[in-house]
């Protein structure tokens, strides 16, 4: 005896619900398995994945077994042969394609689910309305389209028959019996090989549901498949087409359907009509099959997978046979011409329609963001049509057709350099919803309340006054009563509460009262109360807004599809940024990447992370090219900035007051031709007209369009992470501008060259002075900037990739090229007192590569300036540590030669007085020594401690000069720290303990010389002395135990070393390039420095190894210097002339007490006629000025 159905019993809601969920569940896993394929009896060979392949998949010696699988399928023998060699790895077999199997399984179970809910919707005669009960027809249609899509999905899944039987056959090797499920799974698979045949054989009793479904749709899908000519003329999406009315919730009673998707909308008109085919016959149906038809040629499966829809057709209509379906194979190649004729170019107008209407939309919002309560609709309506249009272009441009057909696609149909534009203001529609949540909110819970409950009550009363039904049903009852006690309890202090909405509950009422009420032999049907039907499903719409505002926008503005696209989606990317006109549009692409994971499903957890992954890279990958792309066009402006500014350097004002003063000159040549005027610094900046653009006004609009981009969000979520494209920006950045500033110095260790200071400083000046103007167009700290990469060119090495930075690079140049070849070409290159600086001196015998090398043009005052501006007190702290580890190494040579010549030395200090016992020592002393490898040239070691002494003297001038320079820095930048400094160093606070009094006055001196202050003796010149004293100690332990003999050893060396350079003082006055230049202030062998030499090595090597007695062992020194120059003023005529430049010697005496802390004026009278200095001075002043 059959029994009444009852509607509440078949649970139609809650399944339709679950499967709709499922079954996109199940196309995820679907699409991963035939991405994953493994076997191709076409291709016959292992595809793709290899990190997801099982390993026997790869074994050639199971090709055979393949083969007869794939032959015999679902039909195996087991006990067969062929297959014995699977029972070795049954195990393996198993485990590792459970998960293949089992997907098949759970498609078979959905299969049997959907049949049977169809079924039971046929059964319950259920009218479809989508109108009227939208979420029952919306999800009716969405199941077969999911439905029809999953077996047309499983059906090209190719290596299917081989897995499912080499699963089963190791299944039962190893229980002894098959599975269960595979003889059905056999037969499914079988049944579906040309899926739509079966499935139109099932959908024969189902069509009486699905044809009032697609009937349906004929209100809806004619208004939203508009070329874009309509669209403008009807104002659609259009604020502004009716001013008077812009207050005013739109004017509609279908809500729901006005932002649906009109990819679903054709996928299930498509789908339907194929399986209905017979319909095809009814005006109404056949339009719509033909409009859908001719929208597009490509029909979405699932992602990337698609249907070239028109073939596909008409293979399922020529495989029916007996239908006599000539006709409609011909209709179809006709669409199918139309189609390949006419809709890239609808839809590229529609794009463009789409990119002015969204924009139009995006101001209005962002002036008046109160309209996003009543006009909120438009944005869906906005999102939903541009996100259809983008998904069209996708697929169809990553499809084309076949070339069997003769219509050609024209290119520009398809590549949309624009689109970049479309996609920012999907994303500034949905920003601004996100922003505004609570003003939509307040809106809708107030209409929810004050309009819709109470019109809700009123279509209530009606139904309870209807004298046409005898009585509500209490279930509907209960329902109506629900969701008006729901809606008419809310109030806007919720949402000041900030309270958590949920209308779920409403909703799935809705949903449920849709299907009680839309069967037969319903106690209330829906279909004679349209009003209440409508109204609900406006007050879904609206609890939506509040409660659903995410997922309504994921629903309507989704773009993850480009996850599947990633070619198409780089190739925009590089399009954006090749046209400046969409560079501030370019943020979007990183902002899409977020949308990535809105693609993954529950069912198929295992994709989550390399689609997370991709995200990720993607977004990387955008920023990183984004601001790749803005430090270019930074780079770009510093570069004509550092040109116009070069054009303003000193140097190149000669040419032009050289110019003006000829103008003065009478000029007899009046045909003499004149040479064209140089252009001067400034008549860049005239134009005539603005129209005209120069190369900095486009390179400043590229820059102003690109940080428009970086500054256009704070945070882009992608996954489980944020970027920051303002800090990815100021990261490159920093970078770029790290390798700008030593890129500027032009340093080249081959060639020697590098650029001056004082012009690098300027170009630094210049660029800084760009990049302080980025402030102007994005919101960054570009003093953050500097302070991260200024203070690393003070060290030696950065720390972004471990370079050399402008300290080490100019620290390596002055010290190994320019003090090396003053050094080394004695006479040519002179350190002038007068002139502050070192001073190349024009002689007959310069070669052209020191005449190269202008030494005043890099060693001069201002250049040091600049040098120290540049690289600040730190790095000029490396210059002298480097440069005294260069003194050291010239100590410990002179230790040596003090070593070598010890006995004579240590007669000379105690014989001072004795001339002739002074002059036999002298000569043992002076005797030329034979150097290895060099038979030619004998140098004495007399002119070896001469020469080493005048290097440390021209190194340490080299030093003071650039302490000089940083102190002028130093004053002018901390005048007041400075200050402070200074008066640490000249009052010293006095302490009893003279121990740590010495420590106090250390500690003060290095501070004092970090400053650039002069210090009698500098701190590290005894700080490189000590280091090397340490490891000679070290050496020395191994063979000596006695510390107090080493020290002895080290304070009589020093010693000795003072008697040796006194003693050989006097050989100077024999050679010629000794002479004293008084315009330099100096000689041209740059002896003069002795003077610095002497004091400052003194005063370090008795401060380490001595008790302190620097003034008494200067003043030996001074009596052995002085008794040795006087001796040559008692030397006989013939020794006269070979002492020619004894006047020049005499002064260096003079120079080196003034240069001493430790010596006085009274001191040298003592043990030296000032009469000789007088007349020296007189000699040296007077033979300088015959030169001139």
């Amino acid at each position: 005896m059959s029994r009444a159905m009852v509607p509440s019993q078949q649970k139609l809601a809650e399944k339709l619900t679950i499967l709709n969920d499922r079954g996109r569940g199940m196309l995820t896993r679907i699409y991963n398995i035939k991405k994953m394929s493994i076997y191709s009896p076409n291709k016959k060979k292992m595809l793709t994945k290899t990190d997801s392949k099982p390993a026997f998949l790869s074994d050639k010696s199971l090709d055979s077994v393949f083969k007869y699988l794939h032959k015999k399928f679902p039909n195996i023998d087991n006990h067969a042969g062929a297959l014995q060699v699977i029972n070795n790895i049954k195990q393996d077999v198993v485990k590792s394609l459970s998960l293949y199997y089992f997907t098949f399984v759970d498609i078979m179970d959905f299969k049997d689910h959907v049949v049977d809910l169809l079924t039971t919707i046929d059964a319950c005669q259920v009218h479809m309305d989508v109108t009227l009960n939208y979420d029952l027809t919306v999800n009716y249609l969405n199941l077969i389209s999911t439905y029809v899509s999953l077996m047309i999905l499983m059906s090209r899944v190719e290596d299917r028959r081989v897995v499912l039987s080499l699963y089963n056959v190791a299944y039962e090797y190893l229980n002894a019996s098959s599975d269960p499920s595979f003889p059905r799974l056999g037969q499914m698979v079988i049944d579906y090989d040309i899926p739509l045949r079966k499935l139109s054989e099932e959908f024969v009793p189902h069509s009486r549901v699905v044809v009032p479904a697609l009937l349906s749709l004929h209100k809806i899908y004619p208004k939203r498949n508009l070329p874009a000519d309509q669209m403008r003329a009807t104002g659609m999406l259009s604020l502004l087409a009716e001013p008077l009315k812009i207050m005013n919730v739109p004017n509609t009673d279908m809500v729901q359907c006005e932002y649906l998707s009109l990819d679903s909308m054709e996928k299930w008109i498509i789908f339907s009509m194929m399986l209905c085919h017979t319909y095809l016959q009814e005006a109404q149906l056949w339009d719509l099959w033909k409009t859908a038809l001719q929208s597009g040629y490509i029909v979405q499966l699932c992602r990337d997978e698609v249907l070239h829809i028109h073939s596909y057709i008409n293979t399922f209509f020529e495989s029916l046979k007996g239908h006599n379906l000539h006709k409609r194979i011909t209709e179809v190649k006709d669409l199918q011409h139309q189609a390949l004729q006419s809709s890239p170019a609808i839809h590229r107008e529609r794009r463009k329609f789409l990119r002015s209407a969204l924009k139009e939309l995006a101001l209005i919002f962002t002036d008046q963001p109160g309209l996003l309560g009543p006009k909120g609709l438009y944005v869906f309506q906005a999102l939903a049509v541009a996100r259809d249009e983008i998904h069209w272009l996708l697929r169809h441009f990553d499809n084309p057709p076949s070339k069997k057909h003769t219509v050609k696609l024209s290119q520009e149909d398809f590549v949309d350099r624009q689109l970049p534009e479309l996609l920012f203001n999907m994303e500034e529609l949905k920003s601004l919803l996100r922003k505004y949540n609570q003003v939509v909110q307040r809106y809708f819970v107030q209409y929810l309340a004050g309009y819709d409950a109470v019109l809700l009550n009123q279509l209530i009363q009606e139904i309870t006054n209807d004298s046409n039904l005898a009585h509500c049903p209490e279930d509907e009852s209960v329902i109506l009563s629900s969701l008006y006690n729901t809606i008419a309890g809310l109030s806007v202090k919720q949402v000041e509460a900030n309270e958590v909405f949920d209308f779920r509950g409403v909703r799935l009422d809705w949903f449920r009262l849709q299907a009680y009420t839309s069967v037969s032999r319903a106690g209330l049907v829906l279909r004679d109360h349209q009003d209440l039907g409508k109204h609900l499903n406006m007050i879904v719409f609206h609890t939506k807004l509040v409660d659903y505002l995410d997922e309504l926008i994921n629903e309507t503005g989704d773009l993850s599809i480009y996850c599947f696209y990633h070619q198409i989606f780089e190739h925009q990317f590089k399009q954006c940024m090749e046209f400046p006109a969409q560079h501030r549009f370019s943020i979007v692409f990183p902002i899409i990447c977020g949308h990535f994971m809105n693609a993954t499903h529950e069912l198929c957890p295992e994709e989550r992370h390399s689609i997370g992954t991709t995200s990720v890279q993607y977004a990387h990958w955008f920023l990183k090219e984004m601001s790749d792309e803005v430090n270019q066009v930074i780079t770009a402006i510093c570069e004509e900035q550092c040109m116009l500014n070069y054009k303003l350097l000193p140097k190149h004002s000669a040419a032009s007051i050289l110019q003006s003063s000829n103008k003065h000159k009478k000029n007899k040549d009046k045909k003499k031709q004149v040479g064209p005027e140089e252009e001067k610094p400034g008549t860049e900046s005239v134009r005539k007209n603005r129209e005209n653009f120069t190369r900095m006004d486009k390179l400043h609009m590229a820059l102003t369009e690109l940080c428009y981009a970086i500054n256009h969000c704070n945070v882009i979520q992608v996954w489980e992470h944020g970027f920051v494209p303002r800090e990815f920006f100021i990261q490159h950045l920093e970078t770029r501008f790290n390798k700008a500033l030593v890129g500027m110095m032009m340093y080249n260790p081959d060639t020697s060259e590098i650029a001056k200071p004082s012009e690098l400083l300027s170009s630094v000046k210049a660029i800084m002075s760009v990049l302080q103007g980025l402030e102007n167009y994005v919101q960054i700290d570009i003093a953050r900037v500097f302070n991260s990469v200024l203070p690393q060119q003070t060290q030696a090495t950065d720390s972004f990739n471990g370079e050399k930075t402008i300290t080490a690079n100019y620290t390596n140049w002055y010290l190994e090229v320019l003090l090396r070849r003053v050094t080394v070409n004695i006479g040519q290159i002179v350190y002038s007192p007068n002139h502050k600086a070192f001073v190349t001196v024009a002689t007959d015998n310069n070669s052209k590569e020191n005449l190269y090398l202008a030494a005043e043009e890099y060693a001069d005052l201002t250049e040091l300036r600049a040098l120290a501006e540049l690289i600040g007190p730190y790095g000029m702290r490396y210059l002298g540590e480097r440069l005294m580890g260069h003194v050291a190494s010239q100590v410990d040579e002179l230790k040596k030669l003090v070593i070598q010549n010890k006995e004579v030395l240590f007669n000379m200090r105690t014989s001072f007085d004795k001339p002739e016992v002074m002059r036999d020592l002298f000569r043992r002393l002076g005797r030329p020594v034979k150097q290895q490898g060099n038979t030619k040239n004998q140098v004495s070691d007399v002119d070896s401690v001469l020469m080493r002494m005048t290097i440390i003297g021209i190194l340490l001038s080299f030093r003071s000069l650039a302490q000089d320079a940083l102190l002028d820095v130093l004053e002018d930048r901390i005048p007041f720290l400075m200050a402070s400094v200074q008066d640490l160093q000249h009052f010293v606070p006095n302490m009893k303990d003279t121990k740590y009094s010495h420590m106090k006055q250390q500690v003060v001196n290095e501070m004092a010389s970090a400053a650039g202050l002069s210090c009698d003796i500098d701190p590290l010149l005894i700080s490189a002395l000590r280091s090397q004293k340490n490891e000679d100690g070290e050496r020395k332990a191994s063979t000596s135990s006695d510390t107090e003999v080493a020290n002895e050893s080290d304070y009589e060396l020093a010693c000795l070393l003072m008697v040796f350079v006194a003693v050989s003082i006097p050989t100077l006055a024999k050679k010629d390039v000794s002479v004293f230049k008084a315009s330099l202030e100096g000689n041209l062998s740059n002896c003069h420095c002795l003077a610095k030499a002497v004091n400052q090595i003194a005063g370090a090597l008795f401060t380490i190894h001595g008790p302190g007695d620097v003034s008494d062992r200067l003043q030996e020194f001074l009596a052995l210097a002085s008794s040795s120059l006087l001796r040559l003023g008692q030397s006989q005529e013939q020794e006269k002339e070979t002492f020619k430049n004894r006047e020049s010697v005499y002064i260096l005496l003079d120079l080196i007490v003034q240069e001493s802390p430790y010596l006085t004026m009274d001191l040298l009278e003592s043990c030296f006629p000032y009469a000789l200095l007088r007349n020296a001075y007189h000699t040296v002043y007077k033979a300088s000025a015959v030169d001139i």
